[in-house]
């Protein structure tokens, strides 16, 4: 089952509801006293509302960004035999990483906030980011470049998924290799909840890791 494709009105329409927002949301954090992270978060369930809202009425309906109501389970299940297969796969490279001298838990770059900050960060980025990014990046951008084929929509959404990201320097793995994780995932079972599932359970696992350590 391949991914679904957007049409070039709805593309559009949820690119503007995306950057506008998000302009708004920079000078509203500097300027407010309220928690940088609460205001992102609410900020992504804003623009998920939008661009639902948005592929409701203008477009052929949210199962055209692959996210069918009667397909959410099976969705989520697959999801989490991807997680599962994907976990094995990382707990491998990490073994063989320390093997080799390397410690595997400095690839992974998360900055967590004290306090109760904690929570809250947990919820924003282990939750409500991943539902708001695989809408936009894959839902809207992978299914907009579909149409020019697999290979240019797999480098440009992934690539735009990674410049959305604030990594710092070196080079950002975590990143590279969930934008092309969640892409595939998307073209091959064409049901976003599956990126989605693997995406929530991915950075609540680095998350968690950067917490230990």
């Amino acid at each position: 089952m391949a991914a679904k494709r957007i049409e070039t009105k709805i593309f559009f329409l949820s690119l503007a509801v995306l950057l506008f927002p998000e302009v708004g949301i920079r000078v509203f954090i500097s300027e407010s006293p309220i928690s940088p992270t609460l205001t992102l978060g609410l900020a992504r369930v804003l623009q998920v509302v939008l661009i639902l809202s948005i592929v409701s009425i203008w477009g052929k309906g949210i199962s055209s960004i692959g996210l069918a109501p009667h397909q959410m389970a099976t969705g989520l299940r697959k999801g989490l035999i991807w997680s599962a297969i994907f976990g094995i796969v990382v707990l491998l490279s990490f073994v063989t990483l320390y093997i080799r001298g390397v410690n595997p838990v400095t690839l992974i770059r998360a900055k967590l906030p004290t306090g109760q900050g904690v929570f809250l960060f947990f919820l924003v980025g282990s939750l409500v980011a991943p539902v708001a990014e695989e809408v936009f990046f894959r839902g809207i951008i992978y299914g907009f470049l579909r149409r020019w084929g697999v290979l240019l929509a797999l480098i440009i959404s992934t690539l735009m998924f990674v410049l959305a990201h604030s990594v710092g320097a070196g080079f950002p793995v975590t990143q590279v290799i969930g934008g092309i994780l969640f892409a595939v995932a998307y073209e091959v079972e064409g049901n976003l909840m599956v990126p989605i599932t693997i995406h929530v359970l991915g950075n609540s696992a680095i998350f968690t890791l950067a917490l230990i350590s």
